[in-house]
């Protein structure tokens, strides 16, 4: 069996859809769906994502992690976060994970991951990350506030296959550290690499805006908030709105 199993379409309307519907034959370590163009390319909840055919990585990833309770499962979620941070760093210079897995150059999205893990028992049967990164796009007509990609901070054109190859790298890097349990060490990493990890911002929850800074993120994966008054608040994904 060989450590990668590789999958490459033209189009598809989700490489994660693909990748939940392939029966052939898995990689030992993660079996890797890519493709040009998707047609109904999606992040998380109801976020959409834009990519011009052809010109950014587009890739799902399901890997099998051994032994992790279903309340760990947010480990891959950073897992994956950590990677794709790791890869844009080595092309960029910079980036950091805006919680829970968007990369960020500065105050710019480079990328989003959709994470959907399937459960078995107590454990997780199998993960899968959905990475898009922008990679060649040079404009971006969409609604999205502030995207950004490899050329435009470079102005260079990067091979999508040479970004794959690190973020496969990364992400066995990442999941062996999963594997092994090395949760703690994986949370610290994944905390030491955050947005707005220091310094007081601008915030948007249910009650209207606040300032805070990032207390912390559970292990489970709540962003917690501590507000300019000492105030500590706790937020699931969507409950709380970054102002950039």
């Amino acid at each position: 069996m060989k450590d990668i199993a590789y999958i490459h379409i033209p189009e598809t309307d989700s490489t994660n859809r693909l990748l939940r519907e392939y029966t052939g034959d898995e990689g030992r370590l993660m079996t890797v769906a890519t493709t040009d163009y998707q047609t109904a390319g999606r992040g998380q909840g109801t976020n959409t994502w834009e990519s011009e055919r052809g010109s950014n990585l587009l890739v799902s990833i399901r890997l099998h992690p051994r032994g992790l309770h279903a309340s760990r499962q947010y480990a891959m979620t950073e897992a994956g976060a950590l990677a794709v941070r790791d890869t844009v760093a080595r092309l960029t210079g910079e980036a950091t994970i805006k919680w829970p897995n968007d990369i960020y150059v500065g105050d710019r999205k480079i990328s989003g991951t959709l994470s959907e893990c399937d459960i078995s028992g107590s454990t997780i049967k199998t993960c899968t990350l959905g990475i898009g990164i922008n990679v060649n796009q040079r404009s971006f007509a969409g609604g999205a506030p502030n995207p950004v990609s490899i050329i435009q901070l470079t102005g260079r054109t990067t091979p999508t296959a040479d970004v794959l190859d690190c973020l496969t790298d990364r992400i066995a890097h990442y999941a062996a550290m999963v594997d092994s349990g090395q949760y703690e060490r994986l949370h610290n990493l994944y905390l030491g690499t955050l947005y707005r990890r220091e310094g007081l911002y601008r915030y948007r929850d249910a009650g209207g805006e606040f300032m805070a800074t990032t207390a912390t993120v559970r292990p489970e994966g709540p962003l917690v908030l501590r507000r300019a008054d000492g105030r500590l608040s706790e937020y699931e994904f969507k409950e709380v709105k970054f102002i950039i």
